[in-house]
């Protein structure tokens, strides 16, 4: 794993969120994306060297929703970039944590993604992100 790549942050509202946040960073998002497979709508900010996403759900079934419904706004997951998704998911599951799904996805921000059961890794959602070449 190379950084951190992003921190997601889980919101009921992003319109009210992006207003918050820029705010406290001093800076407007930078990018609006919806992600249809995941029911997720998802806003990016840059504060310094770091990224935060926030997401809202688009459906009542979306994994946003039943976090946010379960256990209120806030951080959702932490985001690393990878060089090699594959061989990093093979890797991981080797060590014995538990991969949420074994073949990447494409997420936002032009990534590929994997993630791990917030079970295997002491209650956090860790999402591997492959920039897509």
């Amino acid at each position: 794993m190379n950084k951190i790549e992003h921190i997601g942050i889980a919101v009921k509202n992003l319109e009210e969120s992006n207003i918050l946040f820029s705010k406290l960073f001093g800076v407007p998002h930078y990018k609006t994306e919806e992600v249809t497979s995941e029911g997720v709508l998802t806003s990016f900010f840059q504060a310094g060297p770091n990224k935060i996403e926030l997401l809202q759900a688009t459906t009542d079934e979306s994994p946003i929703a039943k976090f946010i419904e379960k256990k209120g706004e806030g951080i959702h997951h932490i985001a690393f970039d990878v060089d090699d998704i594959e061989a990093e998911i093979n890797r991981l599951k080797n060590e014995g944590f538990t991969v949420l799904n074994e073949v990447p996805k494409k997420g936002a921000d032009n990534k590929l993604v994997s993630f791990l059961h917030p079970k295997s890794t002491n209650g956090v959602l860790i999402e591997l992100c492959q920039e897509i070449r």
